[in-house]
């Protein structure tokens, strides 16, 4: 009886270490997964943020890369945001800035149960890690940290200074965080050669170039700017209607700008990514994209009538919010609406009041601006940074087509337009089309293949801006 409970008993422990080898992850896996647990939130009610979280994330970051904070010169800015300065060999060459940041939108309410694992608890499985900030942007938080770490550890060091910052609000326009970075670094003398920002990354099963995969560093990003509509007309009680109500003028305006989008542009980035691509693409879709002289107009065509591709060439309008009425059988007097636009570069937000006027063609509507980001100009690709960026790239993908292009969305980029005429945008992570819609979504996460190329290409971007003559 002793020996068999004994023989059960090493079966058993055999099986359990095989179970633990076998769910073993890298130390950048398990790491990243502990950065999800902290649910660094940013709520647009400030009051509702709980910035202890925060806090006790720098600690994480404190306690989990020693070499990096002994090494390097970390400042906090605003109370939650980082930057640390590795100082370079030779203080001749413009520094290099790496800016990410660690905090995530909410969870919505009432998605909860379309989440497959808890959104914060850093899961593991199916190839995955699991989590809000998986992608959006607690992975290359942790990649530049994992990057630096292991840099110090093989006792790299840089030719030119590098600095790396860490917002703590950038999901709610940067204000605090990356606005305040820059001011200060602004006020130190830092002119940087160029900045890597988040937005742009490696993607695996592009529509145009499924056989390859596509890195794409954004040379620019859309701007972000709200308009409110405000309408008013006459009251009273709703068993004698108006001609003049304020809900029926404020949907007739909405109705015009949902229906009538402006007009499709093939701005800068967006053309050279084309000529770019159609190098790799055959036939006549390489040949259009290659000879726009020719097939402008064609592009035009088909990019502003595909959902996936016409925020590429038109600045989108998109209704967002609508508040009018106080009771069902009342006529409200006043109504408004707030329209959510993204501008092509180029377009001014004054441009774009002006064709919000004429279109709804409507004097009595009134138009407020909320406060916006003023867009950082278009990077240029014909500089060294891109090339730097193109050759790290390259080093740890060599298949990869590398092609500039244009984020969509917005970041705190913009914030950093005072301290470098080029920003690229670009995430040291793969990921496959059909998962882009996860970020910000249900079920965001990155697979554990792509955490740990993750930790080679930042390492590799790190190298490469480091030492730009290698």
């Amino acid at each position: 009886m002793y020996k068999r409970s004994l023989l059960v008993a090493i079966i058993s422990g055999l099986s359990l270490l095989s179970s633990v080898q076998a769910t073993t992850h890298s130390p950048m896996v398990e790491n990243l997964s502990q950065a999800i647990r902290y649910q660094t939130v940013s709520h647009q009610n400030l009051d509702a943020i709980d910035y202890d979280v925060f806090l006790d994330f720098h600690r994480f970051l404190e306690n989990t890369y020693p070499l990096v904070h002994q090494h390097l010169k970390k400042i906090v800015i605003a109370d939650y945001s980082l930057v640390y300065f590795w100082e370079g060999k030779d203080s001749s060459i413009p520094p290099v800035l790496f800016d990410a940041h660690y905090d995530v939108v909410p969870i919505e309410p009432g998605t909860e149960e379309d989440w497959q694992h808890d959104p914060f608890a850093g899961v593991v499985a199916e190839g995955y890690l699991w989590g809000r900030g998986a992608l959006d942007d607690k992975a290359s938080v942790i990649s530049t940290f994992e990057a630096v770490e292991s840099l110090l550890a093989d006792d790299y060091e840089p030719e030119r200074t590098l600095v790396f910052s860490f917002g703590h609000d950038e999901e709610i326009g940067g204000n605090d965080g990356a606005a305040n970075i820059a001011s200060y670094l602004k006020k130190q003398g830092y002119d940087f050669e160029y900045v890597v920002g988040e937005g742009g990354l490696v993607v695996n099963g592009h529509p145009l170039l499924p056989g390859n995969p596509v890195a794409m560093i954004g040379l620019a990003e859309k701007n972000y700017v709200t308009l409110t509509l405000k309408a008013s007309g006459d009251g009273g009680h709703s068993s004698m209607p108006v001609k003049n109500n304020a809900i029926v003028n404020l949907s007739k305006a909405l109705t015009t700008l949902h229906e009538k989008p402006f007009k499709a542009r093939l701005v800068k980035p967006v053309a050279d990514m084309l000529k770019e691509m159609g190098e790799h693409v055959g036939g006549i879709n390489g040949f259009m994209m290659r000879n726009q002289w020719l097939s402008k107009p064609i592009l035009l065509s088909v990019m502003g009538d595909e959902k996936t591709s016409q925020s590429m060439v038109r600045t989108t309008t998109a209704v967002t919010m609508v508040n009018a009425g106080i009771k069902e059988n009342v006529i409200s007097q006043t109504a408004e609406a707030k329209v959510n636009f993204r501008l092509l570069p180029g377009t001014s937000v004054e441009q774009l009041i002006s064709d919000v006027k004429a279109l709804i063609d409507d004097e009595t509507i009134e138009i407020v601006a909320m406060g916006w980001k003023k867009g950082p100009p278009i990077a240029d690709m014909t500089a060294p940074g891109y090339g730097h960026l193109k050759t790290a790239i390259n080093k740890v993908l060599p298949e990869t087509v590398v092609v500039p292009g244009m984020l969509t969305a917005t970041t705190d980029s913009p914030h950093y337009a005072p301290v470098s005429d080029n920003i690229y945008r670009f995430h040291p992570f793969t990921l496959h089309m059909k998962l882009v819609g996860s970020i910000h979504g249900a079920n965001e996460r990155i697979s554990v293949d792509s955490i740990n190329t993750a930790l080679e290409l930042s390492k590799s971007l790190i190298r490469s801006s480091g030492n730009p003559d290698s």
